[in-house]
């Protein structure tokens, strides 16, 4: 457990190279068309998004032509979630499922996957990131709801996954359920699995937040919380960095990664969502194999397309 534990923290402090820069204006179009994104109150189908399309809007062209790192697509990732974006300890590269699909849409976008530059965002931070313009995107395990569309825009869905707990092989706990009733649980601040938890707790302990998920997987490591609550996709990459926890119980809840963006470029969503199209065809099923198919076994595939009327 200790060796694990040791593990895991200096892979949460290795620098992300290349994440410094200038702040991104926003851009694209003043007045957001009605049709954008549905607004929270409205909101009964939150995966729904733009139809696609292949065409350079505004906010791409001046991704393509800004006098700060012209040519390059700037991306809000994790650095420290094994299998989705993780830096290698041995390469010293960024690697994982959601690295995969960024790398796509810069090829897409800008014609090499290499013109990227990746900026390590925390978990509460991946709104503000957007919305000051620090980065065009976020690929970073985010689930897209109703209460984030206030803020930004997304992408069809691309995973499926749903909120669980991880805990210790011996832990008393069941799952998602009484069994939680004086248990001190972590979550990120600014997650679903929080705002989950805000709506029924079972008399657990949810007052411990941390910015980064994977620093909740530290403090049950160190004995300091009884469990660990975060989307099972995530949560089935940790207990195969750490052979000493387990996921306990179901899935409680259903939800889907998109890709974030600015309400303020609806042209750059129209164009990820037709990235996605052909991305799942073949390269979805690729990037699956080599990073979750050992983790994740009953994934039949990415999540069929929805777009608005």
């Amino acid at each position: 457990m200790a060796a694990a534990c040791v593990l895991t923290a200096l892979i949460a402090l290795l620098p992300l190279q290349g994440a410094g820069g200038s702040a991104l204006p926003e851009s694209g179009s003043a007045d957001t068309p009605r049709a954008e994104q549905a607004r929270a109150e409205e909101c009964k189908e939150p995966e729904r998004s733009l139809p696609a399309s292949g065409a350079d809007g505004p906010t791409i062209k001046e991704i393509k032509t800004r006098k700060d790192k012209p040519n390059k697509l700037i991306v809000g990732v994790d650095q420290n979630s094994y299998r989705w974006g993780y830096r290698n300890p041995s390469t010293g590269k960024l690697e994982g499922f959601d690295i995969d699909l960024a790398r796509a849409i810069a090829k897409d976008i800008l014609g090499d996957p290499d013109d990227i530059i990746f900026r390590a965002v925390p978990t509460n931070q991946r709104v503000p990131a957007i919305q000051s313009g620090q980065v065009d995107m976020v690929v970073r395990t985010m689930t897209i709801n109703c209460e984030r569309l206030k803020d930004v825009a997304f992408s069809t869905a691309y995973f499926e996954t749903g909120q669980q707990l991880l805990v210790p092989e011996d832990s008393k706990i069941k799952g998602y359920d009484e069994t939680l009733a004086g248990k001190k649980l972590c979550t990120a601040a600014g997650s679903t699995a929080l705002s989950e938890l805000e709506k029924q707790a079972y008399g657990a302990d949810i007052s411990t937040t941390v910015p980064n998920q994977l620093d909740c997987l530290v403090r049950l490591q160190l004995g300091d919380v009884d469990a660990v609550v975060t989307d099972s996709a995530l949560a089935a990459g940790q207990a195969a960095q750490d052979p000493t926890v387990s996921l306990a119980g179901k899935p409680f809840t259903k939800e889907y990664y998109g890709v974030a963006m600015s309400k303020k470029a609806p042209d750059l969503v129209r164009r990820v969502n037709r990235i996605l199209e052909d991305y799942r065809k073949d390269d979805w099923d690729k990037s699956y194999k080599d990073w979750l198919a050992d983790d994740l076994k009953d994934i039949d595939g990415p999540p069929a397309p929805k777009y608005q009327d």
